[in-house]
């Protein structure tokens, strides 16, 4: 259904756009041209603003320049040609123009983890706070949409104040962060929760508030609240979620050890309306740019104030500990003797409808993997190339069907549609005899891949395999899932 509902709104998206509201549009200036920076900037222009997406990357200007997106996000090329050619967004390297030609400058630089310490690397964005010091000629309102430690916004205000010695009349600080998802950045930001802006200027909400006009015409909730507050609202959300997900998987195993079906347990769990089925869907845990990194640094945040957040610390634990459940599963059906043989991975990416691999489930598969002199054929429909910086050794192949060819194995890491509704039939007389299926995604039906002849397993699904399974055969599960 969810996908229904992003074919839908790409097409509409394509189609029409959000008409302006604007007697006088906003000057805006977004500094990083990354997901949240293109995204944020091309959707503010199709609400009718003029924006300007600068980067100091200078090969990415130039791509953007030429309507080519460095980054793949569904619908996002469509906004950005269409707002490119209207006139409304437009991309430099030239930062210190951009930020002297708009009113509103929102930060939107990356923020990663710095692997040694946890802590949130906030190099990047002292790098944009040092242009917007060196530019401030008449009041701006500064914008950090990047996700950072609480107390950051203070700390700015207290540079560029003290360090700089720029007068207060000639800026504000706001925090407004985002909470985009990969693969549906654009549908999120039309589409918000909410909006968070935290700021102690009534001016400078007003003017953020002004921006979001055509989203609270969708009866969007705008929360006015501190800057502190804003910045932990993000991480506290990204948090929550991974915790979620965390303990989803390690229901999971536990289904696994006592032949329970977990997809039975979390579709229970979610109809329980304090609980939600959002984020209970058990796999090879979480990766990507937000929640390691988030929780991480949320954690470090919380040590430096003498707090010990233990449940994250698990959370943390528990997903680097299900990054080699695919493995374990794999190794299992051949009963811990994998040597020599070929496994095909299908998906990359740590999510579907995205080429990021940063903190990937994968990037641990093919780690031990490689240690256990196994042939490694790949295919992700996006992200091979990004992969291939980081493995560039492994075969990567062309297709599904190229990929699987001869292989013993097959391991399905992420969830892309592509991976769905695959010729069974067909691949079993590509695969060599006793092949391996390991759904690390829950996202084929097992029942079939054992009736075709294939091994399977799942995360939290070992019950398929189990004597009691194959005596009753499926109707429980069906009965249970169907009601």
């Amino acid at each position: 259904m969810k996908n229904r509902i992003l074919v839908f709104f790409s097409f509409f998206l394509f189609i029409f756009h959000i008409p302006s509201i604007y007697s006088n549009p906003k000057k805006i200036t977004v500094l990083g041209t990354g997901y949240v920076g293109l995204v944020s900037g091309a959707c503010f222009a199709d609400f009718g603003n003029q924006v300007i997406c600068a980067d100091i990357d200078k090969q990415k200007i130039e791509q953007l320049q030429s309507f080519y997106i460095p980054i793949y996000e569904p619908m996002l090329d469509e906004i950005v040609i269409r707002n490119a050619k209207k006139g409304n967004l437009s991309f430099t390297s030239d930062i210190d123009n951009a930020i002297q030609s708009s009113d509103i400058i929102f930060i939107a630089v990356g923020t990663p983890m710095n692997e040694q310490t946890g802590d949130a690397d906030l190099r990047a964005l002292k790098g944009a706070i040092e242009f917007i010091a060196r530019n401030l000629i008449e009041y701006k309102v500064i914008v950090i949409k990047s996700t950072v430690p609480p107390g950051t916004c203070a700390w700015v205000e207290k540079f560029l104040a003290e360090e700089c010695g720029i007068e207060p009349e000639k800026f504000s600080i706001v925090s407004c962060p985002e909470f985009l998802r990969e693969g549906s950045a654009i549908y999120d930001f039309l589409n918000p929760d909410r909006i968070i802006i935290g700021s102690h200027s009534s001016e400078a909400f007003n003017q953020i508030y002004q921006i979001h006009l055509p989203l609270k015409e969708k009866n969007v909730p705008i929360i006015n609240t501190t800057l502190g507050a804003a910045e932990l609202i993000k991480y506290v959300t990204n948090s929550f979620l991974a915790l979620k997900i965390s303990f989803i998987n390690e229901i999971a195993n536990f289904c696994d050890a006592i032949g329970v079906d977990v997809k039975t347990i979390a579709y229970a769990l979610g109809l329980d309306k304090r609980i939600s089925p959002l984020f209970l869907n058990p796999g090879p845990g979480f990766g990507g740019s937000c929640f390691p990194k988030d929780v991480a640094a949320l954690i470090k945040n919380a040590e430096k104030n003498n707090v010990d957040l233990q449940t994250l610390v698990a959370a943390l634990k528990a997903n680097e500990k299900q990054k080699e459940k695919p493995f374990e599963k794999l190794k299992k059906q051949f009963n811990n003797n994998i040597s020599d043989k070929t496994i095909a991975i299908l998906g990359l990416a740590f999510k579907a409808n995205t080429d990021d691999i940063r903190y990937s489930p994968s990037i641990r598969l093919i780690e031990l993997l490689k240690e256990h002199n196994v042939t490694i054929k790949a295919y992700d429909p996006e992200a091979m190339k990004n992969m291939q910086k980081i493995f560039p050794d492994i075969y990567y192949g062309t297709s599904v069907d190229d990929t699987i060819k001869n292989s013993d194995a097959i391991v399905v890491m992420t969830d892309w549609n592509e991976f769905k509704n695959l010729n069974w039939n067909y691949i079993k007389n590509e695969m060599h005899e006793n092949s391996v299926i390991i759904d690390a995604r829950n996202i084929l039906d097992g029942q079939e891949l054992k009736q075709l002849g294939f091994k399977y397993d799942a995360i939290g699904r070992a019950f398929l395999n189990s004597y009691k399974y194959k005596r009753a055969g499926c109707f429980l599960y069906n009965y249970a899932m169907c009601l």
